[in-house]
């Protein structure tokens, strides 16, 4: 496979994103061995193919924490929903819900933008309100591939309110996947993130708030 584009053309594919207009909230952590590293691309950086970015560590990490205007049970119903992921996830292209049972269901996801589309299937556990936890399973586009959602009670005298945790942990099988995703994992975790909160206002209705991140300057949920 050959890809002429530059650094600076596939992130103008995101920079005309609507989605990327939503202030996502998130804490990204660029794991090399035991150690944290802040990734910062300056212009140097920009002007680069991935194919000559420099060599870093395959896996990336993502946390983010906010309180939202919506219930747990909406959001909950909005981020187990795996097979209408397609119509409002960003550069899902197919979510096909293989098997379900009471708490668990196994699905076939194709994710990407062009011209790469890739498969993979996730097996996904749910406790609702509380938790939807996706992992991958087949293991040929992932080493491993972790993403966690987390729902808590928000504000005492807001009822339409929740705690969203969200965390994602990857890493890619090849070279190729993981140099794309060093260019531009903020901005699809950010757009992820937003894309769901986004979904769950068209369903039910506007957030009776704002949305708060928790994790800017260690912020505390106070009622």
């Amino acid at each position: 496979m050959i890809i002429s584009k530059t650094a600076s053309g596939w992130r103008a594919i995101f920079a005309n994103c609507k989605i990327l207009g939503f202030q996502g909230h998130y804490v990204n952590r660029h794991v090399d061995d035991a150690r944290f590293h802040c990734q910062c691309h300056g212009n140097e950086q920009q002007q680069r193919t991935f194919f000559t970015f420099p060599k870093a560590s395959r896996r990336r990490e993502y946390t983010g924490r906010q309180l939202v205007g919506h219930t747990m049970d909406q959001m909950f119903e909005v981020v187990s929903d795996v097979e209408n992921y397609y119509k409002f996830v960003p550069w899902c292209k197919q979510s096909i819900v293989l098997k379900r049972s009471p708490g668990h269901l196994k699905a076939d996801l194709i994710v990407g933008f062009p011209p790469i589309n890739e498969s993979y299937t996730s097996s996904v556990t749910l406790i609702k309100p509380h938790l939807v936890k996706a992992e991958c399973t087949d293991g040929r586009l992932f080493h491993h591939m972790l993403t966690l959602w987390r729902f808590s009670p928000g504000l005492k005298r807001e009822q339409q309110s929740c705690v969203v945790d969200f965390h994602i942990t990857f890493e890619f099988r090849s070279a190729f996947h993981s140099n794309l995703s060093n260019l531009f994992f903020d901005q699809v975790a950010r757009q992820m993130e937003g894309a769901f909160i986004k979904e769950v206002g068209k369903r039910y209705g506007p957030a009776s708030m704002q949305p708060r991140n928790l994790l800017l300057n260690n912020q505390a949920l106070k009622s």
